[in-house]
């Protein structure tokens, strides 16, 4: 289904391609081409509303379900602790990487998009951004106010305290997290529907902006991603270099040996949890002690999301350049904590980071219709951010297990060679 979908994608891209610049051509002024563009656009505008209708109750349950499956005994609290620890600060270096060479880059510049309404291009004020409004406003007045207004922090912070709560009162909890867990699974398959929708929303996006552009914005897209692959070869080169300080050269060289396959899986799936069962099997014949990697696997895969993160800073400052919304370092600095915070509790969603980087463009003021630029690549690009996602979380079991002295030795290591484990059942 999904390599049909890809196909489906791709086939609205290259119509949207097509009609776009056959209405281009057929409607030459600039007006009449406007308004044609906006009826076509009514297809990718309703896109746009599915996506929002899904965030709270997204948010929420995959959230509260992560944090309720942590559990609270000592192991689990030591051995979590150091995982959370390394995602954080992988976290940090992947957004901040993002950051850096999105400004570098500069691939939104000179795109001669025609600017938003006043209301949605009103830049953020500088009260707004102030240290004060932002701890006041991460605590909801109520949690239902936050989701009907779709406020992604706030629905961050009170499912924090929520999943928190639910781990605490143990067996009591438990039919409340199955019920919770239960939601989660009707909100993938919701967003497995929505998704769907994509080829259409894809052809209609890429014909409305070629129909007043012009053939010549492909030109931008290939320049979107090749720009989008070199920042993610350079964090590539980041989690080799933390792998060899863990385990020197050899042990670097034999890891990314064991997880070429799930790596090379994951980008032509465009999906890290197809990769899951390879990566586990893999990482436990590298040395890593299964309790650890059925522990801090899981937990990458919801916290560790180094490739999407990347993506998220990338594409929201690139949606900025191109309507030439000017963001300061302290917008972007909070733009950035922002995002390490929203885009936790999405593992397994569908594009999630459309998910997060709308809610992060409504956030600072940048005219949301701007995600309708990467929607028609955002295949491509899920490509490099899912194997990015197993490099990343491969790595970070290694640390952990390492930190925790748990990793095997070189010699241990050459035993499981000769008697490999027994892979997990297909």
């Amino acid at each position: 289904m999904r390599s049909r979908l890809t196909t489906y994608i791709f086939i609205g891209m290259l119509l949207g391609i097509a009609v776009g610049y056959l209405c281009s051509i057929t409607w030459p002024d600039p007006q009449t081409a406007k308004e044609i563009a906006g009826y076509i656009a009514l297809i990718s505008d309703v896109f746009l509303r599915l996506i929002k209708m899904i965030i709270a109750p997204l948010v929420f349950s995959t959230l509260v379900v992560g944090i309720a499956h942590l559990g609270d005994t000592a192991s689990v609290g030591r051995v979590g602790g150091k995982a959370l620890l390394w995602f954080v600060g992988a976290s940090l270096c992947s957004l901040l990487l993002g950051l850096v060479m999105v400004n570098i880059l500069r691939p939104g510049d000179n795109l001669n998009l025609p600017l938003p309404d006043a209301g949605a291009s009103t830049n953020l004020k500088a009260a707004s951004l102030s240290l004060k409004e932002f701890v006041i406003h991460l605590v909801p007045k109520s949690p239902v106010e936050a989701m009907a207004n779709n406020e992604i922090l706030q629905i961050v912070v009170f499912s924090v305290f929520f999943g928190v709560a639910l781990a605490a009162i143990g067996e009591k909890g438990k039919p409340l997290a199955v019920g919770i867990e239960c939601l989660a699974d009707v909100m993938l398959k919701i967003t497995g529907y929505v998704m769907n929708f994509a080829p259409v929303a894809v052809f209609a996006a890429i014909a409305a902006t070629i129909t007043t552009q012009g053939i010549g914005v492909i030109v931008t897209y290939a320049k979107f991603m090749l720009e989008f692959y070199f920042s993610l070869a350079m964090l590539w080169c980041l989690l080799v270099l933390a792998g060899f300080f863990l385990v020197g050269g050899g042990g670097i060289r034999r890891l990314l040996d064991l997880i070429k396959e799930p790596f090379v899986l994951a980008f032509s799936t465009a999906s890290s949890e197809a990769a899951y069962p390879k990566t586990l099997a893999n990482l436990e014949r590298f040395g890593v002690p299964n309790r650890i990697t059925s522990f801090v696997l899981p937990m990458g895969y919801s916290f560790n999301l180094d490739g999407s993160m990347m993506y998220c800073t990338f594409a929201v400052m690139f949606i900025a350049q191109a309507y030439n919304i000017p963001l300061s370092l302290g917008q972007q600095l909070t733009m950035l904590l922002l995002l390490m915070v929203t885009s936790k509790g999405m593992a397994g969603v569908p594009r999630a980071s459309l998910v997060v980087i709308s809610a992060t463009l409504a956030t600072f003021h940048i005219p949301e219709a701007g995600l309708l630029l990467i929607i028609g690549i955002d295949q491509f690009l899920d490509m490099g951010r899912s194997a990015t996602n197993v490099l990343g979380n491969s790595v970070a079991t290694v640390a952990v297990a390492k930190w925790e002295g748990q990793l095997a030795t070189t010699d241990q290591r050459l035993d499981r060679d000769v008697n490999p484990l027994p892979e997990p059942a297909e």
